[in-house]
């Protein structure tokens, strides 16, 4: 009983419960006169080993032995004779294909065979076939970008394009050249069967490049290009000084004629102090002003001075009779003497 147990676990392992099984992108739109890779994956029973005995082919759906692709090349439709190549090994469960110079007929759909030389199994995943859709026009650009490029700031501008063809990738290119460019490029699945190339063009505008264009070139296996335009427009920066300086100005003006009044106000209240006491030094040392009620009442006195028509009164002087002959010389009496 315990040895029929372990035979069951042993067939029930993934080793054993493996099966013949493909993943193959169903559908893929492809550039005619470009390249495509087909993404393959498949998985067998163990009991097939070793794998180095697996051999992968590539037919058409309507018959198998349309070949598009087989390890013995005499057995490949001339039309496809040096156009596919498998990228992936059989041994590792990887059956991706190129196929190359697409023709406008190349739509399939193609599917994927197994086959073991020394044994008679083979096996054609039919149910993973893929078709090719045939595009005429390669695929447009997309630039993501800041919406406002301002003069003397770094600013960066991607440019990206979907495609089919990882071993022969798009080249995408600018049309601007500056040394002080810089230029990234990185390439990443999309999705599957789809890849995207990107390159990000990193650069510090300058007034120069104001309304200028900026165009993004994809050249794709196979001759084919597309482009992309931006038009450029620089924010100056300079256009916020209408703002600034205007405000700044203002805002000078202001304080300088507050400063001014200021000190206006306060020389004036000096100069106001400095004349009212003026003006009372001035009082004290004049004495009462006119304005000074108490002197209102007091009357000036006049100094008496002798009448020019009265003669000279002298104290204890009395007219005599012969007072006209007694007129005196001050020069002959010499009164002062001589000096």
């Amino acid at each position: 009983m315990m040895i029929f147990c372990l035979l069951l676990a042993a067939f029930s392992s993934p080793v054993f419960a493996e099966e013949w099984k493909a993943n193959v992108v169903k559908e893929l739109d492809v550039l005619v006169k470009s390249c495509v890779v087909v993404p393959c994956t498949f998985t067998h029973p163990k009991e097939y080993l070793p794998n180095s005995r697996l051999s992968g082919i590539r037919h058409h759906f309507a018959g198998r032995e349309e070949r598009i692709y087989c390890e013995d090349r005499t057995q490949i439709l001339e039309n496809f004779k040096g156009r596919t190549k498998l990228l992936g090994h059989l041994s590792d469960g990887n059956c991706t294909l190129e196929m190359t110079d697409l023709k406008d007929h190349d739509n399939g759909p193609f599917c994927f065979r197994i086959e073991l030389p020394t044994a008679v199994d083979k096996f054609s995943f039919v149910d993973s076939c893929v078709m090719f859709r045939m595009l005429a026009d390669p695929a447009v650009p997309t630039l993501t970008h800041p919406p406002t490029a301002i003069q003397g700031r770094p600013y960066a501008i991607s440019c990206s394009v979907s495609h089919t063809c990882p071993s022969n990738m798009p080249k995408l290119t600018w049309n601007r050249v500056s040394t002080d460019d810089a230029i990234t490029v990185a390439h990443a699945a999309n999705r599957f069967g789809y890849w995207e190339t990107k390159s990000i063009l990193m650069f510090t505008p300058e007034e120069k490049d104001d309304h200028s264009e900026i165009t993004c070139t994809a050249n794709f296996n196979g001759g084919r290009t597309s482009t992309a335009t931006l038009n450029l427009y620089v924010k100056r920066t300079e256009s916020y000084n209408h703002i600034i300086i205007p405000t700044v100005a203002a805002i000078g003006t202001a304080g300088i004629f507050a400063v001014f009044c200021t000190i206006m106000v306060k020389r004036y209240h000096t100069w106001n102090r400095m004349s009212r006491l003026s003006r009372r030094i001035r009082s004290h040392v004049s004495g009462p002003s006119r304005g000074d009620p108490r002197s209102a009442n007091q009357k000036v006195s006049k100094g008496r001075f002798p009448s020019p028509k009265s003669p000279t009164k002298f104290c204890n002087y009395q007219q005599g009779a012969d007072d006209g002959n007694d007129y005196m010389n001050a020069g002959d009496h010499d009164i002062y003497g001589n000096m």
